[in-house]
């Protein structure tokens, strides 16, 4: 069983025991989350499609961790004038195990 989730701006695929890395949620370590946005639900006997979301179903998580991904390195040159910039930039994250999906 599979379900198709939306957090963040972005759409996931998840399924019971999958861990994923979605945008920063306001939750602390170990707490609980749920997921009303589902857009679809894959089972043994098919497939329930939303329009758009699925009535009555939700995911449940368990927040792993807070944490900032990798940096990146923004450098911008501007040819023929002697202007450079440097910038970095680490991406906030939030680590979410889903425990249940109901629907």
């Amino acid at each position: 069983m599979y379900a198709v989730i939306a957090t963040g701006g972005k759409q996931y695929k998840v399924s019971e025991g999958d861990t994923i890395f979605i945008e920063k949620l306001e939750i602390e370590a170990e707490g609980d989350v749920t997921f009303d946005q589902v857009m679809a639900i894959g089972k043994d006997d098919g497939m329930v499609v939303g329009t758009p979301t699925v009535a009555g179903a939700k995911v449940e998580g368990k927040v792993m961790k807070q944490g900032k991904g990798k940096k990146i390195r923004i450098f911008k040159l501007r040819s023929k004038k002697n202007s450079r910039t440097r910038q970095g930039h680490r991406q906030p994250y939030t680590k979410v195990q889903i425990t249940a999906i109901i629907g």
